[in-house]
């Protein structure tokens, strides 16, 4: 099992420089970072989990992509992605460029996880059609893979059209970085079918999750994709003493990688909180 960190890294947490270097020398497969570019200051839009409020550490995440590149630099090995990018609320243009640019000088360790985002207000503010977000999503993906793949690319969608065009670097991975879609229920799966190359939900229940792949493997079938290719990763801010038998059970129903959720990351704790993370986890 592949074990990596969704890091919720802000002015007050530890830098992302330090934090993937010590992911990657404690021996952790990826570092992911989140994205919420603003936040209104007054939401409507509950916080999907809990008890509704929307956690501190989402009012104040970095740019992923500038996190990312400052943690390429810093390392050699440990994937780095996005967990995830909401892809509606940036232009397809500069996002397929970022993507490309991070992929090459990271020597091909990114890994796209994306989704098209719950926060409808944010949303709104930003100029998405909240009810078409994911019609946009998919578009905009495949108009991104027809720039990463051709040497003169071009476009003609409802969202994004383009005539032929030169977009570089291409990304070192080929055909292009893997896309996770990070996001729960039928249409996710669907969504997963048609453009990704992997699936991945959030604090998904080892039994949940064997229901939800019998459902992606039907799918798979009927978009005439090879369902053995799709790799699943849960986002699961889970812990505690049975840390081996839920990597056993995750491994079981079908999970490839489970992304962990360190505490606080404060500049005082970071260490500690990924060691013992690593301890309980990575074996």
């Amino acid at each position: 099992m592949k074990i990596g960190v969704l890091a919720f890294v802000n002015s007050f947490t530890a830098n992302p420089i330090a934090i993937a270097r010590k992911c990657e020398a404690l021996g952790y497969e990826s570092f992911w970072l989140p994205e919420h570019a603003i936040m209104p200051a007054n939401p409507k839009t509950p916080f999907p989990r809990g008890d509704g409020k929307i956690p501190l550490a989402y009012k104040h995440m970095i740019d992923p992509f500038v996190g990312l590149a400052l943690a390429a630099g810093a390392t050699n090995r440990i994937k780095l992605g996005t967990g995830i990018c909401l892809v509606p609320e940036r232009d397809p243009f500069n996002l397929a460029k970022e993507v490309a640019t991070l992929d090459f000088y990271s020597g091909g360790r990114f890994l796209f996880g994306i989704g098209a985002g719950w926060l409808r207000d944010e949303s709104e503010i930003m100029g998405v059609d909240f009810r078409r977000r994911w019609p946009m999503t998919r578009e905009y993906v495949r108009a991104m893979k027809e720039m990463w793949t051709r040497e003169e690319a071009s476009f003609e969608g409802e969202f994004v059209k383009f005539p032929p065009l030169l977009s570089n670097p291409k990304p070192a991975q080929k055909p292009h970085p893997p896309i996770h879609i990070g996001a729960g229920g039928d249409r996710a799966l669907r969504n997963t079918a048609l453009i990704g190359d992997g699936w991945a939900p959030i604090a998904l229940k080892p039994e949940e999750l064997k229901t939800e792949l019998a459902k992606l493997r039907q799918l798979c079938d009927e978009a005439n994709r090879d369902f053995a290719k799709i790799e699943i990763t849960i986002f699961s801010p889970v812990g505690g003493k049975d840390s081996r038998a839920a990597v056993e059970a995750y491994e079981a129903a079908g999970a490839h990688r489970l992304i962990l959720f360190p505490p606080t990351l404060a500049p005082d704790k970071y260490e500690a909180e990924l060691e013992e993370i690593a301890g309980a986890w990575i074996g």
